[in-house]
């Protein structure tokens, strides 16, 4: 459908402040969708502004909560996320495609509804009480972030993190919020048993891209600072500048791992820039709104870190893309890595200690 010429939008509205997407695709398994249409309007009227996005909360009743992955690409076999969506707002979030199984978008709804599982701790112990569970460290979150703007109003990553010190189950966690340093009395005790370390994913320096690209993330200087607090109290950190948009972020690399060296950071990983189903279309028209003139740049270094596409799914190199650019990255990143001493990996988590969960005298079903 043709779009109006008004240089100020790219999709026909004004976007939603305060949220990432300024699309919504169609979801690719439903018959039915809604588009706007504007055709009526003059290239001198004003575009209707959408109404402040309120953040909806809705109860996931999942029977199950940890999840095994099986991609070499990822450094974890299994997950737990206590939501699903996420209001972060991320503008190239991954995992904005598995909000479409539950009916929604992967634009504003994937960041405005917010599925919440609020047995999640209750789960874990189940699923830990198996008689056939072999303790291996389970990674909060993996698809969405544990710390989103919902965790201050449920708290439920923490009472996971409360079941895992109880049964002395190794965990690791990964996020861009410094809420995370809330659990610090949490997370010193399982790091003291050598139980847990702590992924902060940190994009730019730039506050204002941060702005307009993860809109309801922590800014630069507080996830830093979170670093910073979680490495004094003991806690092993590592930094990952997640993603590398070719084009748009990758010249920060030096600056974000010198940054990450000076707070306490040891250890240091990356993830390029890929685009699966939908994201590519939010993603690349969050680039048409906010950055027109580096479309045509961003995407054609994109497809040259992907041979020529916009998403790679071959394994082994979805998170590092291939090709000549892809190279560069790789090399910069490698080099400023060792120039900065974050060469050392994060330790091998302790499974020795792990106590099987008592689950109230009730009868065990595996």
């Amino acid at each position: 459908m043709p779009r109006p010429s008004n240089p100020e939008s790219s999709n026909g509205l004004h976007p939603t402040v305060g949220r990432g997407a300024v699309s919504n695709p169609v979801n690719r398994f439903e018959a039915i969708h809604i588009e706007d249409d504007f055709e009526h309007l003059c290239d001198s009227d004003d575009l209707p502004r959408r109404p402040k996005l309120q953040t909806t909360y809705l109860n996931d009743q999942s029977e199950t909560i940890v999840s095994e992955n099986k991609s070499p690409d990822l450094g974890f076999r299994y997950s737990l996320n206590p939501y699903r969506g996420c209001s972060h707002g991320c503008s190239y979030c991954y995992a904005r495609p598995s909000h479409e199984y539950l009916g929604f978008n992967t634009g504003l709804d994937f960041e405005s509804k917010i599925m919440v599982k609020q047995n999640a701790a209750s789960l874990l112990k189940r699923w830990l009480a198996r008689k056939s569970w072999q303790p291996e460290p389970i990674m909060l979150s993996g698809v969405t972030d544990p710390y989103q703007t919902a965790e201050r109003k449920f708290g439920i990553t923490r009472e996971c993190l409360q079941v895992a010190w109880e049964t002395r189950q190794p965990v690791q966690l990964i996020t861009k919020n410094s809420l995370i340093c809330r659990d610090i009395d949490l997370l010193t005790k399982l790091a003291a048993k050598g139980l847990v370390n702590v992924t902060l994913s940190i994009t730019s320096l730039d506050q204002n891209l941060i702005k307009l690209m993860e809109p309801r993330t922590s800014s630069p200087k507080a996830r830093f600072t979170a670093i910073g607090q979680l490495a004094a109290a003991g806690i092993p950190v590592n930094i990952n500048t997640a993603p590398i948009i070719p084009g748009l972020n990758d010249s920060e690399i030096p600056a974000l791992l010198e940054m990450a060296k000076e707070h306490g950071a040891t250890s240091a990983s990356y993830i390029l820039l890929r685009l699966p189903y939908s994201v590519k279309e939010v993603f690349l028209d969050w680039v048409d709104e906010r950055f027109p003139e580096k479309r045509s740049v961003i995407e054609s270094r994109i497809r040259a870190t992907s041979n020529d596409r916009l998403n790679r799914i071959e394994f082994g190199n979805r998170m590092s893309g291939e090709g000549i650019y892809a190279d560069q990255i790789r090399q910069t990143f490698s080099l400023f890595k060792a120039r900065f001493g974050l060469e050392q990996e994060l330790p091998v988590l302790r499974r020795d200690l792990f106590r099987r969960p008592n689950l109230d005298g009730q009868l065990e079903l595996f």
